[in-house]
């Protein structure tokens, strides 16, 4: 592992930490092409084990419940027993249950092992971040680091929809898990001669009690804002988020009084790391929400196939890794304040473009989609990079799992969030079709999937007129979406290009080990509270 010293530049990465780099891209990749391969999968496997509608879902829900519940309480497992054999033990765990998923008799064993899967892949994020963060202490490999370990990820989304249709066409639907059996068995063979191990020697006993409070409060409001978004408004679900908001209070107050904390708050009190993950949260509000909508546009409105719409998507992907590389590279040479906000100023460009859809349909979509995905991928990669290098090497897993805990629930409340609020627009725009029955109307008022199962219902021009509508609501709920994300796009610019701009370009990084801020070039009043400092050192 590097060493660092208090007067000289951080150490350079030697051949040994990029080839454990590619180790560390394996997990990544893995889980975005395991997401996307279940998609596909889903039909066979309900058939196959008798899956009602409600195991469906909660075998596509349980993974991202456990996943989210755990990632505080891993991140920071892995500061205190070290990051390497967290990884490893995740990685085995993952391949284990890997296997009995690919050979479930039932949907309840599937259900149970895709919760396994969940736990297992809340080791694997914020363990490889962490090492990441502690094998390339010199800035500008960091970034190009943490850039090809999020083209991973997003060269899985892509690569998944493609290598599951090649499984599930010539294997059968436990292909789609055994996928990543091999990855975990390279993982566990390479990482211990590869990986550094690193772990905070001052981390103290883990709070058990914090633990089941992070839980409370965390799965909860993932629940509850997944329901909302299935089902609408519902007392139940407005409950969970409720009772998870109310005990995410105590874990704070807890986490304050307490000398070895899960999560150490004082992470909050920089201000580089808050303005960056309200960037990237707003982000996945914002994207989460489209992204959904953008599918359903795709199939529902313009009638295409599931993998026909999945095959439009890859150009947005592929821009997203372009963007992705291209960050960490240019802030080279420019502040990454200023490329963040340029990304997130083009990004928006791309939202105003998918808001005429109504008028230009799937090119606007697809071409708003690409820019949006180019102008998202410059930021984020500069993002986890500043989170990563700005946390004290000891708090690199707190760190990355606050990021993807962020995450998850920027998913969680941009589906619910703005995916609500393109159904109360359609909804407001489908009027009242000349000739429609009122039963028809009113499944049609459900979703665009129930309208257009009315419309084929309906004989000749009443069944064309309710389907014409439904269409144009849907667009039109989808257009009202764009355009508030790309307001929300052009204030996170401005958030971005304000508060981050002492940041130096990595070129012009100063000598100070990672996790020591620089102080800022010309504004007194844009310095880190002292208590950043107490963190930091």
């Amino acid at each position: 592992m590097h060493t660092e010293t208090s007067g000289g530049p951080p150490a350079r990465a030697t051949a040994r930490e990029w080839i454990g780099l590619a180790v560390l891209a394996l997990p990544t990749l893995l889980l975005s092409v395991d997401v996307s391969v279940l998609y596909l999968a889903l039909p066979n496997l309900s058939s196959e084990l008798g899956a009602d509608s409600a195991e469906q879902l909660w075998i596509m829900d349980i993974y991202s419940f456990v996943l989210a519940g755990f990632l505080v309480t891993m991140g920071t497992l892995g500061d205190r027993i070290g990051r390497r054999r967290l990884l490893l033990i995740g990685a085995a765990a993952f391949g284990a249950a890997s296997v009995a998923a690919a050979y479930a008799t039932s949907a309840e064993m599937l259900i149970a092992m895709r919760a396994l899967l969940g736990l297992a892949g809340a080791t694997l994020t914020p363990s490889t971040l962490a090492l990441i963060r502690n094998m390339f202490t010199d800035p500008k490999q960091m970034g190009t680091a943490i850039g090809v370990w999020f083209s991973c990820f997003m060269g899985g989304m892509t690569l998944g929809p493609l290598v599951g249709g090649v499984l599930l066409t010539n294997f059968w639907w436990g292909s789609a898990f055994l996928l990543g059996v091999p990855f975990m068995v390279l993982l566990l063979v390479a990482g211990p001669i590869l990986l550094p191990e690193s772990r905070d020697p001052d981390a103290g006993r883990l709070d058990l009690v914090s633990v089941v409070l992070s839980l409370g409060a965390i799965l909860p409001v993932i629940y509850g804002l997944k329901t909302l978004a299935r089902n609408g408004v519902q007392a139940d679900a407005v409950a969970a988020v409720a009772v998870g908001l109310a005990v995410g209070v105590w874990f704070v107050a807890r986490q304050r009084r307490l000398a070895d904390p899960l999560l150490d708050l004082r992470l909050f009190g920089n201000r580089t790391i808050r303005s960056s993950l309200t960037i990237m949260v707003l982000t996945g509000i914002v994207m989460a929400g489209l992204s959904l909508l953008a599918t359903v546009y795709m199939q529902m409105v313009l009638g295409f196939s599931p993998l026909r719409a999945g095959v439009w998507l890859i150009p947005q992907n592929i821009a997203m890794v372009v963007g992705s590389m291209a960050g960490p590279a240019l802030a080279r040479r420019i502040r990454p304040a200023f490329i963040m906000a340029g990304g997130l100023t083009l990004a928006a460009f791309g939202l105003a473009t998918i808001a005429q859809a109504g008028d230009h349909g799937l090119a606007a979509v697809v071409v708003g989609m690409v820019v949006t995905a180019l102008g998202i991928g410059l930021p984020m990669s500069l993002i986890t990079s500043l989170v990563m290098s700005d946390a004290p090497p000891e708090k690199a897993g707190s760190a990355a799992s606050v990021m993807e805990t962020g995450g998850e629930l920027g998913i969680a409340l941009g589906v619910a969030t703005l995916g609500t609020l393109g159904t109360v627009v359609y909804r407001e725009q489908l009027g009242e079709p000349a000739g429609v029955p009122a039963d028809a109307l009113e499944a049609a008022n459900e979703s665009i999937t129930t309208a257009v199962v009315a419309a084929g219902q309906l004989p000749g021009e009443a069944g064309a007129a309710l389907l014409d509508a439904a269409r144009d609501a849907f667009t039109g709920g989808m257009a009202t979406v764009a355009g508030l994300g790309t307001v929300v796009f052009v204030l996170m610019a401005v958030l971005a290009a304000t508060t981050l701009r002492g940041i130096p370009a990595t070129g012009d990084a100063p000598a100070e080990a990672p996790g020591v801020p620089a102080e800022p070039e010309g504004d007194p009043s844009s310095q880190q509270p002292e208590r950043d400092a107490a963190l930091t050192v």
